[in-house]
Order: structure tokens, then sequence, then C-alpha cells
């Protein structure tokens, strides 16, 4: 069995290190620090690497033992969490010179790149696929743990309201209500408190917002100019995107940003509501993720992005 499996390798590595994708969410830091409380209760000592974390998770216990990069070059082991692609994965240079591999996702599109790969499209955040492999490794669930894995959940199914929810999503949910973990605070912290910048760029955002489509698609975007005048950290711009969909009669958002390191390349994030799989776009374009929240990166200017997305957008929005 997979599961077996997985809990070998992890037993047998001296060294093991915990990776994600590049620009965590909360699903991402969730998981991750998730997966290294949980190897520590089975006696490891896991590196977990991730370039940079977003103010609003440094609540979360183990933050301040993050790595940047490491000085093992060849690690035993590495575990990829909530990463579809190896191409996203941030550090995969100690991915790919790992002795061997497992990722751990989600996403329906994930392209099964590690020696294991135990994905289930299903779940609505890669940390609910944790608490069955914790189970199963009877790995006790406490307040620490718990909080990393709640944290990821509410992430991403926007505070239970999306679709992906399960039964089992609350069941769990419930759960670790009783073991102490603080659902109300984490709810707050992780959805309802906006930065400073983050509001700026909001402002900003809603400002340029245009209904194509007759109104089943709205289109907007920041630029590096923007994210420098709001003084944005990493992850400052999370949570634009929904602004759009929570437009009554649009279908699908667009959310367009620039990449920091080159201004004629656009990271596309795109959320809908009821039958287009967003998903299926943003992998036309290299990207990829779920059926009604995914993303890619596109080159060109920002017209010759808008114009690439809306191609293909518009032929799957008309019913």
């Amino acid at each position: 069995m997979t599961l077996d499996s997985i809990l070998k390798k992890i037993e047998d590595a001296e060294n093991i290190v915990i990776l994600t994708h590049e620009t965590p969410d909360g699903d991402a830091i969730g998981s991750s620090l998730a997966m290294k409380l949980a190897l520590k209760k089975l006696g490891k000592n896991p590196d977990v690497i991730i370039k940079d974390v977003p103010k609003v998770f440094r609540f979360l216990p183990e933050t301040e033992d993050i790595k940047q990069d490491s000085n093992i070059e060849k690690y035993d082991l590495a575990i990829s969490l909530d990463c579809a692609d190896f191409k996203r994965l941030s550090g995969n240079e100690y991915f790919e010179k790992a002795k061997e591999t497992i990722a751990i996702d989600h996403h329906g599109s994930n392209k099964m790149y590690a020696d294991i790969n135990f994905v289930n499209p299903v779940s609505p955040a890669c940390c609910q696929i944790l608490i069955g492999m914790f189970d199963y490794f009877n790995i006790n669930i406490d307040k620490d743990l718990g909080s990393c894995i709640l944290t990821g959940i509410i992430t991403d199914t926007g505070g239970f309201r999306y679709s992906g929810v399960t039964p089992e999503t609350f069941e769990f949910t419930a759960d670790l209500l009783q073991k102490g973990v603080n659902v109300s605070d984490i709810y707050k912290r992780v959805l309802n408190t906006k930065t400073k910048p983050n509001f700026e760029l909001m402002k900003r955002v809603i400002d340029r917002m245009e209904f194509l489509e007759q109104g089943k698609i709205t289109f907007t975007y920041i630029t590096n100019k923007d994210l420098n005048e709001a003084n944005a950290e990493i992850g400052d711009h999370e949570g634009l995107v929904e602004i759009g969909r929570d437009i009554e009669g649009v279908e699908v958002s667009v959310f367009i940003r620039q990449k920091e390191d080159d201004e004629n390349t656009y990271k596309v994030s795109m959320r809908s509501n009821e039958y287009v799989n967003v998903s299926d776009v943003c992998i036309m374009f290299g990207g990829g993720g779920h059926e009604k929240a995914a993303g890619a990166t596109i080159q060109g200017n920002l017209e010759q992005v808008k114009q690439k997305v809306m191609n293909e957008l518009s032929k799957v929005v008309k019913r």
C-alpha cells in the first residue's frame, strides 16, 4: 500500500527536506509545517525550505525554523506538498538531487513527478489528505499540528465556502476544535485580517476591474509599480482574485500580476463559480490547478496577456 511505502521511506531516511510551491498560500504553508511536526513525532528532524513566508501565516508553530536554503546538497528523502508541477516547486534542486522523493497533493493536474505520488484530487486541501495519513501512521494530532492543518483547510476552502468541501471536512474541523484548536482565531487571522498593503492593492484592483462577455468575466491587474507603491510583501496579493467572483452574474474572475523579475511576464489567477473549468484553460498556458481555482504564467505585455486569456475564456463562458 502507498501509505506503507511512504512510512517506510520516512523511517529509512536520515535527513529529510520538505518543499512546497512558489508564492505559497495557507495550504502550502500549513501542510509543510504539519508534515514537519508529524515527522518530529516519528523521531525525525526535517528541514522545511520556503523562500518567503507571507506575514499572515507567521503565527503558526515552527515558522521561525523555516529555512530559505540548506547546506545539505543531497537529502535522503524530499517530500513535496500541495504542488502539482515540478517546475513550480520552490527549491526543486533539492528535490531533484534527493535519493528518494514523495509528492503529496490534491490537484487534479498533478504531473506525478515523484518516486511515490499520493494525490487525491477530491480533497479540498492538501492538509485534509494529511489528516488521514497521520491517522494511519498513528500520529497524534495535537493543538499545534491541528492549527497548521486547519489553516490549510480554511484557506483552500475559502472558509468552507467552496463546492469542494466534503462532509469529512466538517468532521475533521469538529475534531480539531475538541483538541483545542482555535478555529475562530485562525479564520480571522487568515481570511478576515487584511494588511494595509493588501487593502491598498484591493482598491486598485476594484478601480481597474472590467466586466467582459456580457458581465460573465471580470478582469483586473496589478503591476510591480503598484506593489512598490503599496510597500507590498510576499502574500499581500492573496485574495484579490476572489473579488470579481463574488459579484452577481460573474462566472469567471481573472486577476493578473506582473512577475517581479520580468516585466513582460504575468502570473494569472482564475476563479469560476458554476460551469467553467478554469484548470483546463490554465493548462493551455502551461499551468493548472483545480476546476474552479487555477493559475498560469504567461509571457507578454498587459494587453497581450489579457487578449490571450480572453481568447480562451470567451469560448467556454458562452452557454
